[in-house]
């Protein structure tokens, strides 16, 4: 498996594909601060997590570091993996390489986890960048729970690539044609982004009836809504990052009058308690990874491969 993931690497790290991920970090990373800057330097002295502000502020016409990554991530996983098993076999190296005393869970698994690092270097890459700009123009180190939580943020950020780029690979091994595999990554990427939003209240309503209003909520309506939106991949990192990046974030579903009676409302948490509060969050982010290269490793262990 590690010479799969050295050779992978390799192809990644020194095809036309980085050089566009490249120019992407950096639009990305320089689109961010200079749209935030601004505001940031309005509050110096009165919030204490002002690099968290790098990654959320937003400024016409260009939207929030973390609403760009959103935006950007899927397509760079999707990008780097819809044609790495479905390649292999349209150059006709697949026969050969697993000539070799190379097992198909080797290969599979080093495709993967060659992919995930050639976006793990992006992200992390881009995560610098924008720390990096952040000193230059705030002249002000972040603090130690500020450095916590965007490494927690960054770790999230590649765990939902990870998802991506895991979906990529299961197109990439059920369709022989690249074009295929891309296209129905892409379609199932804008069902969860623009479509699933817009369904979950549909489906709601017609299962548990109206949502109500204020003053007299359906509870299960509002529940169900929930569960059917944390299906997506997109809401689980908007949740995530919802709570790291905002301390303030207490809870990630509905609340009742009596449960915030006695609560300190505006006062930050504790970075432990934020990651405990999106815990499940990043759990389903992992296990939808786990769960679709699964899939994908028995797909192509019952597909015929011949010479």
């Amino acid at each position: 498996m590690g010479v799969v993931i050295a050779k992978e690497l390799a192809d990644h790290l020194g095809s036309a594909r980085m050089l566009l991920l490249e120019g992407l970090v950096f639009l990305t990373g320089l689109g961010a601060v200079t749209t935030s800057i601004q505001t940031i330097r309005a509050n110096i002295g009165q919030d204490p997590f002002l690099f968290l502000k790098l990654l959320t502020v937003s400024r016409e016409p260009l939207p929030s570091f973390v609403l760009l990554l959103g935006f950007l991530t899927p397509l760079m996983a999707i990008a780097l993996g819809f044609d790495s098993v479905n390649g292999e076999f349209n150059r006709r190296t697949m026969s050969r390489v697993l000539a070799q005393p190379i097992y198909r869970d080797a290969l599979l698994l080093g495709k993967f986890l060659a992919g995930l690092g050639t976006l793990s270097v992006g992200l992390i890459s881009l995560w610098l960048l924008v720390i990096g700009l952040g000193l230059i123009t705030l002249g002000l180190p972040p603090n130690t729970e500020e450095v916590v939580r965007m490494v927690a943020f960054l770790f999230t950020t590649i765990a939902y690539g990870g998802v991506w780029l895991a979906l990529a690979m299961l197109f990439s091994v059920r369709f022989a044609s690249p074009a295929t595999a891309a296209l129905g990554s892409l379609s199932v990427w804008l069902l969860f982004a623009v479509f699933w939003s817009i369904l979950t209240p549909l489906a709601s309503d017609i299962i548990a009836g109206p949502p109500g209003d204020m003053l007299f909520p359906n509870l299960e309506n509002i529940e169900l809504n929930l569960s059917l939106a944390r299906l997506s991949p997109n809401t689980l990192y908007a949740e995530t990052t919802l709570a790291i990046l905002h301390p303030t974030t207490r809870t990630l579903g509905p609340v009742l009058f009596n449960q915030v009676q006695g609560a300190l409302l505006g006062a930050p948490l504790p970075v432990g308690q934020s990651i405990l509060l999106i815990w499940p969050q990043l759990t389903g982010l992992v296990s939808a990874t786990l769960i679709l290269f699964t899939a994908t490793y028995v797909v192509f262990q019952r597909q015929e491969i011949r010479a």
